[in-house]
């Protein structure tokens, strides 16, 4: 069966200058998310915290630490990055095992998905993981790739490898990001040449386990339920996707303005976490919807181009990765926020208030921007393109 190997013989060339249209989207994306959370979250932390700049505080500290983050990931070279991945892996791995050690550990509404860090507050290392996981595969499918014999080339590394994340973040009973990352290194396997045959036993057992995934813990059961039936029980567990309905509805087509109407925000649970995206349709409207939509294919299609172009293909995959990430995240959100899909609490990048986020997000940027200092050669993208098994 063919595949499709994206990322081919690629000779690694000089530096060239950083790609300034896609520093601006970031910093784009990024200032709309903190006006947004500070329109959205106000009411919020003024009844929780007493302080209604309180999330935007936080969010604006743990920006300045992923600004560090980008500018890191930005400026050092490649094979510096590659060489030091062992430790990040290693980083990652510990952090996660820490979720699971009582004093360190934080567990919140049955999960332990969060651990104390000086300086940090609390850091979620399931966020880590998407970024780590996409680095590590990027790493292998290279090394695979530069085996003159296609005989001696394996997949199993990798599997192995995501098995390991995937089956950590299971544990700490954070099932969306945990499909979520399978399904990123899904498409990594895909666009880096493994077999097409591969993803056919992936398949038959991705639905059994997600259901049974699903079947042991009652709040998921009560998401899909939820889900399945949006207008029974709107005072119970439908409540939340209810009121962000009930907002997304209130800002028609021009919206509600900003600072105006905001008050029904009160009633959705969270807004500054999941359903942001309900208080930035609610001020905006479908007007709104557009403009962050298009603003969103931009940055990712001009993130897809960095990655496409790049010469050194462990930077191309990584780009491609994070680039995707960051896109479906997004676009989960909106959709389970829009009522689409069952929820998932998965965040919306850039807007959501969550310091783990935000600095994973820009160091996933800060790579991308590293990737777009290689020479363009638009010849690359074409003939990269093509049906060969490059390995089992």
């Amino acid at each position: 069966m063919n595949t499709y190997n994206f990322f081919a013989e690629r000779p690694v060339s000089g530096y060239r200058q950083a790609d300034k249209v896609f520093i601006f989207f970031v910093i784009l994306m990024w200032g709309i998310g903190i006006a947004t959370l500070l329109v959205c979250a106000e009411n919020s932390a003024q009844r929780i915290f007493g302080d209604s700049l309180y999330f935007v505080k936080r969010q604006l500290v743990s920006s300045m630490i992923g600004f560090v983050l980008f500018a890191l990931f930005a400026v050092v070279n490649i094979k510096t990055i590659r060489s030091l991945l062992p430790l990040m892996v290693l980083g990652t791995l510990i952090l996660c095992m820490l979720t699971f050690f009582p004093g360190i550990g934080i567990e919140k509404k049955g999960a332990v998905r969060w651990v104390r860090l000086p300086g940090v507050s609390t850091f979620q290392p399931s966020e880590l993981v998407k970024f780590t996981v996409i680095l590590f595969l990027a790493n292998l499918f290279d090394k695979q790739a530069q085996i003159p014999d296609l005989t001696k080339r394996s997949v199993f590394p990798a599997v192995i490898g995501l098995a390991v994340f995937v089956g950590i973040v299971f544990l700490q009973k954070d099932f969306s990001t945990g499909f979520f990352i399978f399904a990123i290194g899904i498409v990594l396997f895909f666009v880096s040449g493994a077999k097409l045959s591969w993803l056919i036993p992936f398949s038959f057992l991705a639905v059994p386990m997600a259901f049974l995934m699903i079947s042991l813990e009652p709040y998921r059961m009560n998401r899909l339920i939820a889900f399945l039936k949006p207008t029974e029980d709107l005072q119970g567990i439908n409540y939340q996707s209810f009121a962000s309905r009930r907002s997304i509805n209130a800002g028609g087509f021009w919206g509600q303005g900003i600072g105006a109407g905001l008050s029904k925000l009160n009633g959705i649970p969270e807004i500054q976490t999941d359903y942001i995206f309900a208080g930035w349709t609610e001020a905006t409207g479908f007007l709104g919807v557009l403009i962050y939509m298009f603003l969103l294919v931009l940055f990712a299609s001009r993130a897809y181009k960095i990655a496409l172009s790049c010469k050194n293909r462990f930077a191309a995959i990584g780009a491609f990765g994070c680039a995707t990430a960051i896109f479906v995240q997004s676009l989960l959100n909106c959709a389970v926020v829009s009522g689409v899909v069952p929820s998932t609490g998965i965040t919306l990048p850039f807007f959501s208030s969550g310091g783990s986020s935000m600095m994973v997000t820009l160091a996933m940027c800060g790579f991308i921007v590293n990737a777009s200092r290689t020479e363009f050669d638009t010849g690359l993208i074409t003939e990269n393109i093509h049906g060969v098994n490059d390995y089992e």
